[in-house]
């Protein structure tokens, strides 16, 4: 009913949105979109000047970061010098608002730089949604331990729509013998959560968690 099997001449088989599947993909969209704004809109303060500038330099060192790649997997994706850290800390800084905004908007200056994209809904879901949910560490920006639990949520949260977005538009390129679905969730896996347990080990080391809090509240 949303979607159909299509086999291509190279016996490569995708499921391919039907106009019911894209209208309903659509619908979604549009309704995490509101979602997130009006959270925005009734959640956030004004941000100053100051945390403005922390946050442009959280987007431009993220982007910088994320062209250093440590490690590349044979499958395909791979580990960068902490980028999507770097992306998560103005939510942790400043709140779920600031980390969205800040989120977005790195996905958008990606897609500037180097864009991939095949259909519109892709757009939104690899570039908007799956960078602008490492916002998520915002949830936790007052918690105990803040910018562990937030990065994870955060990451969880891109990991989520880069499933989706592998396994609607990319379906094609699973490896022969796979369902796309699982397929995409292992491929994304692979790369996301390697750069997150590499991540993780960091943060959690006393001189670094110590130095995050003590900029945070230059931050502040």
């Amino acid at each position: 009913m949303f979607f159909e099997t299509v086999t291509n001449e190279w016996n490569e088989v995708t499921y391919v949105p039907t106009t019911l599947g894209n209208v309903l993909l659509a619908a979604i969209i549009i309704a995490l979109l509101a979602a997130a704004m009006l959270f925005i809109h009734k959640n956030t303060k004004k941000l100053s000047a100051r945390q403005l500038v922390f946050c442009a330099a959280a987007i431009a060192l993220g982007t910088v970061l994320s062209n250093i790649k440590l490690f590349r997997f044979p499958t395909g994706g791979s580990i960068t010098l902490l980028s999507m850290l770097i992306v998560t800390l103005p939510g942790y800084w400043f709140g779920l608002g600031a980390g969205l905004m800040t989120g977005v908007a790195y996905g958008v200056l990606q897609l500037l730089i180097d864009p991939y994209v095949l259909f519109p809904a892709q757009l939104i879901v690899d570039y908007l949604l799956a960078f602008g949910a490492l916002g998520l560490s915002g949830l936790f920006y007052s918690k105990k331990h803040g910018l562990a639990k937030g990065y994870v949520t955060g990451i969880l949260g891109r990991y989520l729509f880069a499933v989706i977005s592998g396994w609607i538009f990319f379906g094609t390129y699973a490896w022969e013998g796979w369902n796309p679905f699982f397929y995409s969730l292992v491929y994304n896996g692979i790369y996301i959560f390697s750069e997150a347990a590499v991540t993780i080990i960091i943060i959690m080391l006393p001189p670094v968690r110590d130095a995050m809090t003590r900029v945070k509240k230059i931050a502040l």
